[in-house]
């Protein structure tokens, strides 16, 4: 198989996969899929993930056309570079491949430049005209105009806050005080049209390629408010060069007052998630980052 052939016939690279034409040689990617780099005759690779056999939990509905919907769209956008998107069906997503390199500042200051002209391009809505994951889990991507804080609060807060009593991860007490950060949230501030964002942005999803660049991968592609994908990008430890990246993205496009008070409550999402997928390691950042955004809340309502 070729990469042409590829092209014209996507849905033939199960067959040559299971009938061991293609060389698969397998590479990290995340926790959720396996992943494997594909040489195809003609010298080109190409990156494929796949689900896991996993006992009871076949692949979500959707799960792939979701990922390739949302990497379509931040593509069209002709800012930061994002992998062309070769074969989605049901079972098995494959990009091109991207040749990894080292962090560079230019490449983070060239980013930062490209992530602010990403979110520029905008969206009709905050959710998106697809369904939505964000990791394993769903996401309730049905169009909202807003405000953008009810939206948030509804659909990106109080979904995976369940999930984490349900599960055990997060107790009462847990809740009760993400419950209270809901109560409030039309007091932040910041809010802003529709941003057409990567929505799962940690450091991890971003590619550095041997020609120094960063690329985009493994979206939760929707339209929400830019602050989110700058605020996902800081935890965990941050990128390599994040002074750089958050310098070109303020040239560019400045944030509005008070951006950071609103930090912590921006990433309490991504982190409910995690408590909701993962379990209770991630308990004690969920009740820091709940603490933070009330207080941040709190200092916007000073100041307004």
């Amino acid at each position: 198989m070729e990469l042409g052939y590829l092209r014209e016939h996507p849905e033939q690279l199960p067959t040559f996969l299971t009938h061991q034409r293609i060389r698969e040689t397998p590479v990290p990617g995340g926790d959720i899929c396996l992943a494997s780099r594909l040489t195809l005759d003609d010298g080109h690779s190409i990156f494929a993930k796949t689900w896991p056999e996993r006992a009871g939990r076949p692949v979500p509905e959707g799960f792939f056309a979701t990922e390739a919907a949302g990497l379509r769209w931040l593509r069209e956008a002709g800012t930061v570079a994002v992998p062309e998107v070769l074969v989605a069906l049901p079972d098995l997503l494959a990009l091109e491949w991207v040749e990894p390199g080292e962090p560079g500042p230019e490449a983070a200051e060239r980013f930062g430049r490209e992530l602010a002209g990403l979110h520029r391009a905008g969206a009709s809505a905050f959710g998106a005209p697809w369904t939505g994951f964000i990791g394993a889990l769903p996401a309730d991507n049905t169009p909202h105009q807003g405000p953008w804080a009810e939206w948030f609060a509804q659909a990106r807060l109080l979904p995976y806050l369940r999930g984490s009593v349900d599960n055990g991860a997060l107790e009462d007490a847990d809740a009760a005080l993400v419950e209270q950060v809901v109560a409030r949230i039309g007091e932040v501030g910041g809010e802003e049209p529709p941003a057409r964002i990567h929505g799962d942005l940690w450091p991890g999803n971003l590619l550095w390629d041997a020609d120094d660049r960063v690329w985009l991968v493994d979206p939760a592609a929707h339209g929400g408010h830019r602050e989110t994908d700058l605020a996902q990008l800081t935890l965990f430890g941050g990128p390599p060069h994040a002074d750089r990246i958050l310098a070109a993205y303020q040239e560019t496009w400045p944030l509005a007052d008070g951006w950071r008070d609103r930090v912590p409550l921006h990433q309490l999402h991504l982190l409910l998630v995690h408590t909701a997928l993962f379990g209770g390691a991630y308990r004690d950042s969920v009740r820091d980052r709940a603490r933070a955004a009330l207080a941040g809340i709190g200092r916007a309502t000073v100041n307004g």
